[in-house]
């Protein structure tokens, strides 16, 4: 059976305010007792099923396929552990938030688990059927739609992204390796090491580059900069780089490193939108940047990087994936990610991106590698980081709500690399057309 309950003390997270108003004070009114009612029952129906151990104040225990029951009522099975510390605020939160509420109340200290990675794996498996489906048609009159304002125009998208990656540069070094790459290592054995981390993210880059042939005399153009290692492994092969971003945080370093590489006169990087690039270039790396383009501007992205494409030339991209329909259910939605990690974004599903460049462009898929699995052993070793770094991530300045939402986020993208929800793909494609 599980360790007693008092292996998790209930946190003490001190909320200010002014910084998170929407987790100062529990959500109230008429309406939220009566969604909090439905979305209680909703949430241990779904848990009942699944394979972890859901654990209440009151003695109520749920899962492992069970019903509900006393903490006896469950098998001897191992599983997974979540604390519900405060029932009440857990279920208001989850009326009137659904999936946003449900992770407000792990930044609140509404439930707890010792290996949240392990508590969500289950529920990301089951993500398309948590939801009776006819409670599911009726989403778009329940949950929040995506402000306007985060809508990743133009004008918008700067903002977007500065909430992100300006947080601080320092933030993403007490996690990050040397290399400062954030996007999924290619492992050549799994599980990953924290050693290996480095070297498997240069076999990441490297064959990106190589799948776009980018040697001496390319001209590469890399939409979205990082941190530059990238830019940075491409032009000590002899190509001409550039590079653009819209992070202020990352174009500094990103040049700094640069220059210490003794390759400024290779690397060219700027603050830009993607769709104000001009020229016309040899090959096309992007990685792990479509996810934040958001669903109304994938046409554009592509039609971009057709445009910016010589004719015979390859574009490779890295992007996480999402199943299709999923895709199409939700993409309107607004999410827990969207509020608080990465505004105005989607992720794709691999139809969408053969749809809209067999049908807008002339971009013709040549190779795919899928390594979702390898996401998930990179997501561990930064989470395994980051909690052992959460010291030096206070000095920085961010809060105990701050470090939960972050350590939840990290947990909450294992889970759906774990669980197969979710997929990362290199793609490569030419443009079709003489050279």
């Amino acid at each position: 059976m599980s360790t007693p309950e008092l292996e998790l003390p209930t946190p003490r997270v001190s909320v200010d305010p002014t910084r998170w108003p929407d987790l100062a004070s529990v959500p109230g009114g008429l309406r939220t007792r009566v969604a909090a009612v439905i979305a209680d029952r909703l949430f241990r129906n779904a848990a009942a099923r699944l394979d972890v151990r859901v654990e209440y104040p009151d003695g109520t225990v749920l899962g492992g396929g069970g019903a509900a029951g006393s903490s006896n009522s469950i098998d001897s099975r191992i599983l997974p552990r979540m604390i519900i510390r405060r029932p009440e605020s857990f279920a208001r939160r989850l009326g009137r938030g659904g999936l946003v509420g449900f992770g407000e109340a792990y930044m609140a200290g509404d439930w707890t688990a010792s290996d949240p990675v392990a508590v969500l794996t289950p529920f990301a498996a089951e993500m398309g059927t948590l939801i009776p489906l006819p409670l599911r048609r009726l989403r778009r009159f329940v949950v929040a739609a995506q402000p306007t304002g985060e809508r990743n125009t133009e004008e918008n998208t700067r903002s977007n992204i500065s909430r992100h990656y300006d947080l601080s540069n320092a933030l993403f070094e007490t996690f990050l390796d040397g290399s400062m790459t954030y996007s999924s290592a290619l492992f050549d054995e799994l599980p990953a090491r924290w050693d290996a981390l480095e070297t498997s993210q240069h076999r990441k880059i490297d064959r990106l580059l190589d799948a776009a042939d980018v040697r001496a005399g390319t001209r590469l153009l890399e939409i979205g900069t990082g941190w530059g290692e990238l830019s940075v492994r491409a032009a000590k092969r002899g190509a001409t780089v550039r590079s653009v971003t819209l992070s202020t945080e990352q174009q500094a370093l990103a040049r700094r490193r640069v220059a210490e590489a003794g390759l400024s006169d290779r690397v060219q990087i700027d603050l830009l939108d993607y769709r104000a690039v001009d020229g016309e270039y040899d090959a096309v790396v992007s990685v792990e940047m479509i996810e934040a383009v958001g669903y109304d501007y994938w046409p554009t992205y592509f039609r971009t990087l057709d445009r910016l494409l010589r004719p015979g030339g390859l574009v490779a991209l890295q992007a996480i994936t999402m199943p299709h329909d999923r895709m199409a259910e939700t993409r309107d939605s607004y999410t827990w990610i969207h509020k608080y990690i990465f505004p105005g974004g989607l992720l794709p599903s691999t139809e969408s991106i053969d749809v809209i460049t067999r049908s807008l462009t002339s971009l013709r898929t040549v190779d795919r590698l899928r390594f979702g699995d390898h996401y998930a052993e990179t997501l561990r070793l930064w989470r395994e980081r980051f909690t052992t770094h959460t010291d030096r991530v206070a000095d920085l300045g961010f809060d105990a709500v701050f470090r939960r939402m972050w350590e939840f986020y990290l947990a909450y993208s294992e889970a759906g690399f774990r669980s197969g929800y979710l997929d990362v793909q290199q793609i490569v494609f030419r443009k079709e057309g003489a050279r």
